[in-house]
């Protein structure tokens, strides 16, 4: 057990905090927006610190061993991250994932020498998971029950400890608000409980993708709400309401579609050269609106969301014109809204 945590904390001891950079906007508006970059975590991701957390609890908490197979049950970014430390430890790893995951993903858990075993109903990825790691003999580590309570949200590996220290020679130091995506809900939950932890007046948006169950949940007050299917935006939104999604630490929710989320990406990339998934586009929708409020509010400050993962995993996907069409997505008109904002300050649903 020694020897397992001193392996995954000389891991995050030999990478550098990830970067906060600063996505330009007319500097009369006298709003700063930054993006936290988690696509620089060695398996290139936000997952990167939710796998280390996942399964150091399992290890402290005595449920992981030295010849113990770690199961998941994934959209495909947490498993790539904790196929990563499965091969550091010497585990083998079996991870649940769609169908629909990306090729990209797949090839990265494999390559990390994880084993994927698809299913083509999203919400059977739990019971799955549940069943390989009985019949395997091993531990289930599931993030979306995990996740809120595996991560420690006072300080060790805390992404909302990191961007308060990163954010304290800027001209605004306390963002007014964080806009994040939710996936496990588990990085909502970190930075809704640290901001009040340490008494900040920061306020918590929540992006939510279409097809998820997480905003009609909160706005109704009814966990029980399910969509039934998956997001097409990987790694966030899901069929079900998980267990890490902590509703009262939110202070709003925005709902985006999935074309919007697209477009967003291209629009990043166009203005700053940086290549993200679709989730950071998610995230950048909800900024760009937030900040459009304060704006007709007259209010000054600043806002902070992440880029999630990098854009290579979507080549195919996202960034493939083709294969957005063959979605049914028109891109134009979210992009001539972004555009418009980005000229005016205003948002024109």
């Amino acid at each position: 057990m020694r020897e397992a945590i001193r392996v995954l904390e000389a891991d995050a001891n030999r990478s550098a905090d990830t970067h906060l950079h600063v996505f330009p906007l007319p500097p009369e508006w006298g709003i700063d927006l930054y993006l936290k970059d988690e696509s620089v975590h060695p398996t290139g991701s936000l997952k990167h610190r939710l796998a280390r957390s996942l399964i150091l609890y399992a290890i402290v908490n005595g449920q992981v061993g030295p010849r113990t197979t770690l199961v998941e049950a994934s959209s495909g970014s947490t498993a790539v991250s904790e196929s990563y430390f499965a091969r550091m430890l010497g585990l083998p790893f079996v991870t649940v994932v769609p169908r629909t995951t990306s090729p990209e993903k797949i090839e990265l858990i494999e390559f990390y020498g994880g084993r994927c075993h698809l299913v083509d109903e999203p919400l059977h990825v739990y019971s799955e998971a549940e069943r390989l790691a009985a019949e395997l003999d091993g531990h289930y580590l599931d993030q979306f029950t995990n996740a809120e309570r595996a991560t420690d949200w006072r300080g060790n590996n805390n992404i909302a400890k990191s961007v308060y220290s990163q954010m304290t020679l800027e001209r605004f130091p306390i963002p007014s608000w964080i806009v994040v995506s939710a996936g496990t809900g588990g990085t909502s939950a970190t930075f809704g409980r640290y901001a009040r932890y340490c008494g900040h007046d920061t306020r918590l948006a929540v992006v939510d993708p279409e097809g998820s169950a997480f905003y009609e949940a909160w706005k109704t007050g009814d966990r029980s709400h399910a969509t039934g299917r998956g997001s097409k935006i990987e790694g966030i939104g899901r069929p079900r309401v998980e267990p890490s999604f902590i509703e009262t630490v939110i202070d709003d929710m925005i709902q985006v579609p999935d074309a919007a989320s697209v477009a967003a990406i291209r629009v990043l990339r166009e203005r700053t050269q940086h290549w993200a998934g679709g989730s950071t586009g998610t995230n950048l929708v909800g900024a760009f609106q937030i900040i459009a409020r304060m704006l007709a509010a007259g209010e000054r400050g600043s806002v902070v969301t992440l880029i999630c993962d990098g854009g290579a995993r979507y080549a195919n996907t996202y960034y493939d014109d083709a294969w957005v069409a063959a979605q049914g997505w028109e891109l134009e008109p979210h992009l001539d809204r972004m555009h418009a904002f980005l000229d005016t300050g205003q948002w024109n649903d």
